[in-house]
């Protein structure tokens, strides 16, 4: 089978992303072997290619936006069946154990293990699932449309939880690539009015195709105080403004999982009048499910743009770029 591998992180001058020739893989007792039907880039690979975030494994395959059909069972793993059609997310396993998970919260757990980080990811022509982390996936959409839901959808829909989203609220969100433009027509499902915030015009042109109420420049204020914030954008920098946009008792959540430095806050300007800032650290399963759930109720619009598993590298490059527009997927 083919798989990409990140040989050696780093700028794009020093950096080995490199293109195998390999066996498929064996599932162990309790995974799945998964054929790869599609696997979203998402910004996590990129960060983790450009050394960002430091790898756990070396040589690791990306990708954890994966949409496949059951190719083999391990032993243990009656969930599914050969045939079935499943997801594969970036959490990957909890230990099951600790305070965190036995409260509901293993996005928290200290001994949690990610897809594309951990263990080999959807970057190849095959990849491996333990089968209690692997999800069930709603009708009605195509492979290319599910990838994105994901991470893209499922991190996006934690971080309206952790925005605390109130009743008919004013949502700011800041940038709009494959997680926000989900996350987007979440809240206006929700009854939300968003404002839409990004350097990209023609993400703001597809801000206001969804229904966006307003889409300005990055570094603009929105035309409203706001309830609720999102930043998608890994932009330290706009952190201070997005606060100081927030009305009195509002809340910014940061979804990504790696920021640049924040500059100097000034309390009375960006957290007085008890306003929150808030993290946003993976997900749980329930997150997951729930998400799903509420993509099966409503159809998304899912904006994809397709690349073939040979072009990973360039589907990462023009991630870099800023030239995706939606959510670059991957197809064998």
């Amino acid at each position: 089978m083919r798989a990409w591998r990140v040989e050696r992180p780093g700028p794009p001058a020093a950096r080995k992303f490199e293109r195998h020739r390999e066996p498929v893989p064996i599932p162990r007792p309790g995974e799945l072997l998964v054929r790869v039907l599609a696997c979203g880039v998402c910004r996590t690979d990129l960060h983790v290619l450009e050394g960002d975030l430091p790898v756990h494994r070396p040589g690791v395959v990306p990708g954890h936006e994966v949409v496949g059909e059951v190719a083999g069972v391990g032993s243990g793993a009656a969930e599914f069946a050969e045939g079935d059609r499943v997801g594969v997310a970036w959490l990957r396993g909890t230990c099951g154990e600790c305070r965190y998970c036995r409260s509901g919260a293993e996005n928290l757990c200290p001994y949690s293990v990610y897809t594309g980080w951990d263990a080999d990811g959807g970057y190849a022509d095959y990849t491996t699932v333990p089968a209690a982390y692997a999800h069930r996936l709603p009708d009605g959409y195509s492979d290319v449309e599910l990838a994105p839901l994901l991470c893209a959808g499922i991190i996006g829909f934690r971080a309206l939880r952790r925005a605390w989203l109130p009743a008919h609220a004013r949502l700011g969100i800041y940038g709009f690539g494959a997680s926000a433009h989900l996350a987007a027509q979440v809240a206006l499902a929700q009854g939300a009015t968003v404002h839409v915030l990004t350097r990209s015009a023609e993400a703001r042109r597809l801000a206001l195709e969804l229904g966006a109420a307003s889409a300005g420049d990055a570094a603009d204020p929105p035309p409203e105080p706001l309830d609720s914030a999102i930043l998608f954008a890994p932009a330290g920098e706009l952190v201070p403004p997005a606060l100081a946009a927030l009305d009195r008792g509002g809340t910014l959540a940061i979804a990504g999982i790696h920021l640049s430095d924040i500059p100097s806050l000034n309390y009375q300007e960006h957290l007085f009048s008890e306003r929150q800032l808030r993290s946003v650290t993976a997900n749980t399963r329930q997150d997951a499910r729930d998400f799903l759930a509420f993509a099966a109720e409503h159809r998304l619009h899912v904006v994809t743009t397709p690349y073939a598993l040979d072009d990973a590298d360039r589907a990462l490059a023009d991630l870099a770029a800023d030239r995706v527009t939606g959510a670059a997927v991957l197809t064998p």
